[in-house]
């Protein structure tokens, strides 16, 4: 049966989900979720998803929210991205910690960098979440100096949960060329077999409301 990804393309929550079940090789089709045309407020969205927010995964009679989840599920379905044994805590520490010091801090400056109407844009607000960001951007630069891998020596959650919003093209205070440690390894990830950019492998872009 075909898992079902309820998301949009412009959320890196979204992505963490997608691009794990693609690079897993899963039989998944994208359900969009109009984030923007308030969709995610329905009734029929609480339905799935209590808390509403996308993703949210179907796979028969399982339905699963939170990225950090599906992707857990994904390594229990398929063995792939959970590292070594010995590595499991280390892979959960940096999903974790992106969750609270990175991600969250990226999807929120960006949405008010770009995605808020400009008149209800606070420039001080921003400033101060990219203050955060680039704290963050500094603890990862450090982390992958000799490395080429967040944990291990392949592909794990940690690495697909940090890199989400580090490949959209909207400016929200990162530069990939300020931080070559990280340049490189957004490439490593990239080049891997089945690899695809947010707003290809999931519907919703922002030039679709333009």
């Amino acid at each position: 049966m075909t898992m079902k990804l309820h998301c949009f393309g412009e959320s890196g929550n979204s992505y963490k989900a997608a691009l794990a079940l693609e690079l897993a090789g899963l039989d998944w089709e994208p359900v969009f979720v109009d984030f923007f045309g308030g969709a995610a407020r329905t009734p029929e969205f609480r339905d799935i998803s209590a808390m509403a927010e996308a993703p949210v995964l179907v796979d028969g009679d399982l339905t699963l929210s939170q990225s950090g989840a599906i992707q857990q599920y994904i390594t229990d379905q398929t063995g792939k991205f959970g590292g070594a044994p010995e590595d499991k805590y280390e892979v959960l520490r940096w999903v974790l910690w992106d969750n609270h010091k990175m991600s969250s801090q990226a999807g929120m400056t960006r949405f008010l960098a770009n995605f808020l109407p400009e008149q209800h844009r606070s420039q001080e607000v921003i400033s101060f979440m990219q203050g955060r960001l680039k704290a963050a951007y500094a603890t990862l630069e450090h982390h992958l100096e000799g490395r080429k891998w967040i944990v291990g020596g392949a592909l794990t959650n940690a690495d697909i949960s940090c890199c989400s919003y580090l490949y959209y093209p909207e400016p929200f205070g990162f530069d990939r060329n300020e931080w070559p440690n990280i340049d490189a390894w957004l490439t490593r990830i990239s080049t891997q077999p089945g690899w695809k950019h947010p707003y290809d492998l999931m519907p919703g872009n922002p030039s679709d409301r333009a």
